[in-house]
């Protein structure tokens, strides 16, 4: 027992004798009856414990908040003695992560809501400062500040009393402001209208709070960007309040910030990506901030804004890849700190060496961006210095940041049919991504799978040693996750797989797969999984020898489902998939009698070589045509019995439409009876 208790940790009091009496003596003076003892206990606190984080901890352990909170809400304090309450409580919250956890546990939030009721500016002040040390520390839930609905309205209020109040609130709002729901509640209160003018403040530090508010108002969010697109500050457009905040002679912070905002709302659809300001200004900002002369906090969040800004647009991410020579900029992430770093300053180096990482995950990000569409940007990230194997090493970094940024890179470039034969080939790519498709979060999972699926297509020189690496299973399993996506790609690198594969492939893929599960995907809630799935089973039964083996073993199955499909509401894509499927069971050789058996299947198709969409026509009539087509056993029966269903009057009537593709297939099938 004894030695349990030497071994548990030390006992509370161990570490209040370690406190010292003289914080103790602080503590005790709050608790004086004279006021005016109370007042300088509480100067003389402030003073001590300015930049001493021991003698924070040693307060609050001894239990000083409860009584400051105390004595700053109650209404017979004087105000100077409410104020320097607060000031001390905002000097408490400057410490450590546990310090602010301790004060929000001790209800400092709403006892400094509170006082911002009070009339008296210098208190108002010295409560907001507080509330802002709290709030933009990541350990305090931020959801504090729309607890009440009176909050919000009131601290836009407080906008119009001083600079102090400006830079505080705004600062506070952008760092409360995490959900579209957040967003709602500030736009709703007129945060736009209010927080517009700060941006010509004369105080710096108003102009930049009021900007970041912006930055993170518009984020994602399309009514508030249309709003600020018409927005007038002093008789001048917003956005190009913005461009001019962008121009080199402003601080870099400001410069970035702007760019973030007409990033966000040309993302948000109230800028067009072919505008001046977005090409000729916020893209250069943008490309300029990558540069090395910069901060690598600065080059982290350039190179992942400008990801952003171009991401769906082609013609912004040529435009980027052919300014300053941005391509060959970013290799210059993966080498940095070197060893020869021009960082003088010993803590900024430790700090530079402790999120490298960021602009590795920076870099992959932007390259993915700039990559996502054209082959000769991709041609060109590919050529950059080693930067497959820097992909690949990305991988199977720690960080998993790192690693979905490097494996959306490789999704980028798996695009394209050149990489796919060489660059893929040449670093077996393929390795490090199963690797990775073991045991990793489901973001990871859905980028990684993507890119299998790319590498699993015919003309790809990976798909063999994947093949012979085991991954079926692993695709079959994908196929039961709860997440839309997964089952998607799961499916989707199976159907790729089955394309002109030999028997023993197909047998595997079914036998894996299972019936169960595979009709069980044919009734899939979500349409892509849905469209996968069929085509899986288009490329399954290709060949007629491998359409008449699956249909001899799983031919009812399939037909049920094939049947029900047809029954039940669906697209037009769906539709003519499932009857392309019917076509190619029409081409087996013994297949093909499971339609001729089935009339319910046979009247369908009738039904729909007489439908109003002209792809849903095309597609049953190339069935009937595999039906009859004349060189095959048994063709003369299956003429006969078609003919009495009413078959050679409706492709008559189909050789005489207007559409060319139609009407000829619908000749060709008649010629079969003439034959």
């Amino acid at each position: 027992m004894l030695a349990y208790m030497l071994s548990g940790p030390p006992p509370v009091g161990a570490y209040l004798q370690e406190v010292t009496a003289t914080s103790r003596h602080y503590v005790d003076r709050l608790f004086d009856p004279d006021p005016q003892n109370v007042l300088q206990g509480v100067i003389d606190m402030k003073n001590a414990v300015i930049g001493n984080n021991k003698q924070k901890a040693n307060l609050i352990v001894l239990g000083a908040v409860p009584r400051l909170l105390y004595l700053l809400q109650q209404s017979c304090s004087s105000l100077e003695l409410r104020t320097e309450c607060a000031v001390v409580l905002g000097s408490l919250a400057m410490g450590t992560e546990n310090n602010i956890k301790s004060l929000v546990d001790c209800h400092i939030i709403p006892a400094l809501l509170q006082g911002l009721l009070c009339p008296d500016l210098i208190f108002i002040e010295a409560c907001l400062r507080c509330l802002r040390t709290v709030f933009i520390s990541p350990v305090t839930p931020v959801q504090l500040l729309y607890t009440d609905p009176t909050v919000v309205p009131h601290l836009m209020s407080l906008l119009s009393r001083s600079h102090r109040t400006q830079e505080y609130t705004t600062q506070i709002f952008s760092h409360c402001c995490k959900t579209p729901e957040h967003q709602t509640v500030l736009f709703n209160h007129g945060a736009i209208q209010n927080i517009a003018p700060l941006l010509t403040s004369p105080s710096y530090k108003v102009r930049m709070q009021a900007l970041k508010c912006f930055s993170v108002l518009a984020y994602e969010n399309s009514a508030v960007s249309m709003m600020l697109v018409k927005v007038l500050v002093e008789g001048e457009l917003l956005s190009q309040v913005f461009v001019r905040m962008m121009q080199r002679d402003q601080p870099i912070e400001m410069q970035l910030t702007a760019a973030k905002c007409l990033t966000y709302m040309c993302r948000a659809g109230a800028i067009r990506t072919d505008e001046s300001c977005i090409v000729l200004k916020t893209l250069p900002c943008l490309v300029r901030m990558c540069s090395k002369e910069h901060l690598l906090e600065e080059r982290v969040e350039g190179a992942e804004t400008l990801a952003f800004l171009m991401e769906p647009d082609v013609e912004l991410q040529r435009i980027a890849s052919t300014t300053d020579h941005l391509v060959a900029m970013l290799a210059d992430y993966f080498k940095y700190p070197s060893s020869v770093s021009a960082i003088a300053d010993i803590k900024r180096l430790d700090h530079d060496l402790k999120h490298a990482h960021e602009l590795r995950q920076a870099a992959f990000k932007l390259y993915a961006s700039l990559g996502s569409n054209d082959e000769d940007i991709r041609k060109k990230i590919t050529e950059t210095e080693n930067m497959m194997d820097r992909i690949v090493s990305g991988l199977s970094e720690s960080s998993i940041k790192v690693r979905l940024a490097a494996v959306r890179c490789l999704h980028s470039l798996s695009r394209s049919v050149q990489q796919l034969r060489t660059s893929f080939h040449d670093h077996a790519v393929w390795k490090p991504l199963m690797k990775l498709l073991q045991n990793a979060p489901d973001e990871v999972l859905v980028m990684a799978s993507s890119t299998l699926c790319n590498l699993l297509l015919e003309f790809s020189p990976s798909k063999e040693p994947i093949l012979e690496s085991g991954v079926i299973e692993l695709l079959c399993s994908l196929t039961q996750s709860e997440s839309p996506a997964l089952r998607v790609n799961g499916i989707w690198a199976l159907m790729n797989m089955a394309f002109q594969s030999d028997q023993k492939v197909k047998g595997e893929i079914v036998q894996c797969l299972g019936t169960e599960q595979l009709f069980r995907l044919l009734s899939d809630p979500d349409a892509n999984v849905l469209m996968k799935t069929l085509g899986l089973l288009r490329n399954l039964l290709s060949t007629r020898p491998h359409i008449d083996q699956i249909m001899s073993s799983h031919g009812k199955q399939i037909m049920q489902a094939v049947t029900l499909i047809l029954e039940a509401e669906h697209s037009v894509e769906v539709k003519e998939q499932t009857l392309c499927i019917l076509t190619n069971i029409a081409d087996g050789n013994t297949a093909k009698e499971l339609i001729m058996t089935n009339d319910d299947t046979l009247q369908k198709i009738k039904y729909y070589m007489g439908h109003s969409n002209v792809k849903l026509q095309l597609a049953a009539t190339f069935c009937i045509s595999n039906l009859i087509w004349n060189e095959e056993d048994g063709s003369q029966e299956r003429q006969d019995k078609l003919r009495e269903l009413g078959f050679v009057d409706m492709l008559h009537k189909l050789s005489q439409v207007s559409d060319a593709n139609l009407s000829d297939r619908a000749k060709t099938a008649m010629q079969q009876y003439l034959a």
